[in-house]
């Protein structure tokens, strides 16, 4: 989470990773969908993992057991730089991908 006064550039920095991997894909495999899935679902998938974590912590006591299979996804856990986390990547990606072709 960030604090008052910082600037969190993560989503910038996960964006630029998830065009590395569609550019791989891309430019080895001629796969620039696949690349920018790849790359674009890592990243979402562990965002969704920080807010599972944050759902323990906040609301099950500390114990993985107390939370209910939708606790990853309950919205009192996610903050904006969370959901850029998610949003930006895949946004670059398609980007990306309506340049390259």
């Amino acid at each position: 989470m960030m604090k008052a006064g910082h600037i969190d550039f993560s989503p910038l920095g996960h964006g630029m990773a998830a065009i590395l991997v569609q550019m791989i894909f891309g430019f080895l495999f001629g796969m620039w969908i696949a690349g920018g899935l790849v790359g674009s679902v890592w990243f979402i998938a562990r965002e969704h993992t920080q807010a599972e974590y944050r759902w323990i912590a906040l609301f099950g006591s500390g114990h993985r057991e107390n939370m209910p299979w939708y606790g990853g996804f309950e919205l009192r856990v996610w903050d904006w730089g969370s959901v850029l986390d998610c949003v930006v990547p895949p946004l670059l990606c398609i980007l990306l991908w309506f340049t390259a072709s």
